[in-house]
């Protein structure tokens, strides 16, 4: 990470401490080496905030390649942040969207470094938890890494779905105890990544508290593809 990265960070954390007083729990589960997905629910724009000011070492998400090109103030402070953060932009109109991000995404992990990933593929607008798609799975299984579960609370207080401007409200950041893909490398492939995926959102469920779906929350057809990262 750049050294903007870190300096960012260190004027950031403070203050989002005394703006926003984070409930942070679970940070021994992160691995402090080696490739490592963060599987988190996704309630609001500033999750991405929130998971790498919370994690003890730095997470790197795909974000839209749309944060790169704004405009203004907001603009400009989205992607100053992407950029430092070593975000990677992602065409989520690309005909090959979902493979291009998850090939992006293997070379984080094979670098060694964090990955966050929101397996329901986009914002819940509704604060339910819905199905996971299986994206999660196949990086695991395919880097051999493990899945540290995440759950949000209070980000969509925060800033709600559609809100330019963000609001003070509390946040909970709890991190899970990892899940390995070994147990699952001897099963079938498709078999394998729905196991697993359903074992990561089972145990996000048990830290954010939220109501489930048994479907998927779907884009708008206007938005891409619901990439699951």
């Amino acid at each position: 990470m750049t050294a903007f990265y870190h300096l960012a960070r260190g004027a950031i954390v403070p203050l989002t401490k005394v703006l926003w007083r984070p409930t942070i729990t679970g940070i021994d589960h992160i691995p402090r080496s080696g490739g490592v997905i963060l599987a988190s629910n996704h309630l609001s724009f500033i999750d991405s905030f929130a998971i790498p000011i919370a994690s003890p070492r730095p997470v790197s998400f795909l974000a839209k390649a749309d944060y790169w090109t704004g405009t203004g103030v907001g603009g400009s402070i989205r992607r100053g942040f992407f950029t430092a953060s070593e975000a990677i932009p992602v065409d989520r109109h690309s005909s090959r969207a979902a493979q291009e991000s998850l090939d992006l995404a293997l070379d984080v992990l094979r670098a060694g470094r964090a990955f966050g990933i929101y397996p329901e593929g986009t914002r819940s607008r509704d604060g339910r938890l819905y199905r996971g798609r299986t994206g999660v799975a196949f990086l695991a299984l395919t880097a051999g890494v493990p899945v540290v579960p995440v759950g949000l609370v209070g980000t969509d207080q925060v800033q709600p779905v559609g809100a330019k401007i963000p609001t003070l409200a509390k946040v909970r950041v709890a991190f899970g105890t990892p899940i390995t893909p070994e147990s699952y490398a001897g099963m079938p492939a498709g078999k394998a990544r729905r196991a697993l995926t359903d074992e990561v959102m089972n145990a996000i469920a048990a830290l954010s508290g939220q109501e489930r779906v048994d479907a998927y929350n779907e884009l708008p057809p206007e938005s891409g593809p619901a990439i699951g990262v």
